[in-house]
Formats: C-alpha cells, structure tokens, sequence
C-alpha cells in the first residue's frame, strides 16, 4: 500500500519550517495563527496528484536534492511526515497552498501518483 510510506504525525520542526515559510506570505501574527490551526488540525487523505493540481504547482523531478533524500528515506523504509497545507484564496490564483512538505508531496508522486498522503489542512481567513 503506498501510504505505508507515511506517518501519522508531522515532526516537530515540520511546524516552524511551515511558519517561517507563511511568514514570507503574511504577516507574521496570521502565520503564527495558521500554524496553531494545523498543530490542533486533524489528518486527511488526499492524492498526490490532486494536492500537485489544487496546489498548482508542477511535480520536481526526481533528481531535484530535496526530492531525491525523501525518495530514498522511503527506499530505506523510513516514513515521511505528513504535509501541512492551507485551502483557500490565501494566495492570488492560488487554491491551496502547500505550507510545508513540497518535496514529499513529489517523491511520493514519483512512487505512486495515486499515493494516498495524510495532510493536515486549514482554511485560510476570509
């Protein structure tokens, strides 16, 4: 199964990577808002592929750095963090943004386009 390749929780500098990340987007008092909605959020499913396609973003290629670490984390049996995502008109032209976890949400894709990835997801403010 290929969500065998995942846990369940994100690790702990999962959240300050997606904070630092928000902060280049807002402010820094709604980045910090957003990261405490996803620490207390609960996992979801989605394919690889549709988070690729709600994000807009294009799917790195294998041999891009990032990527390939994660790829063969996974080869190793190791499991990859969650992915930590905001949905909404956050981001002009932009329906969902992937706050944390680009580069897993691709070598997973790589391994199975269908692959079945937990996320935790927030809405983004109004």
């Amino acid at each position: 199964m290929a969500s065998e390749h995942w846990q369940l929780e994100p690790d702990k500098h999962d959240f300050p990577a997606a904070n630092a990340y928000l902060s280049l987007i807002c402010d820094t008092v709604m980045a910090e808002k957003l990261v405490e909605l996803l620490r207390g959020a609960t996992a979801t499913i989605y394919e690889a592929k549709d988070l690729l396609r709600a994000s807009g973003l294009a799917v790195l290629e294998k041999n891009n750095t990032h990527v390939a670490k994660d790829f063969d984390k996974v080869k190793n049996g190791d499991k990859l963090s969650p992915v930590l995502l905001v949905r909404g008109k956050f981001v002009k032209n932009r329906s969902l943004v992937i706050v944390d976890g680009y580069h897993r949400i691709c070598a997973s894709y790589w391994i199975d386009e269908n692959a079945q990835i937990p996320c935790r997801i927030v809405d983004a403010p109004n």
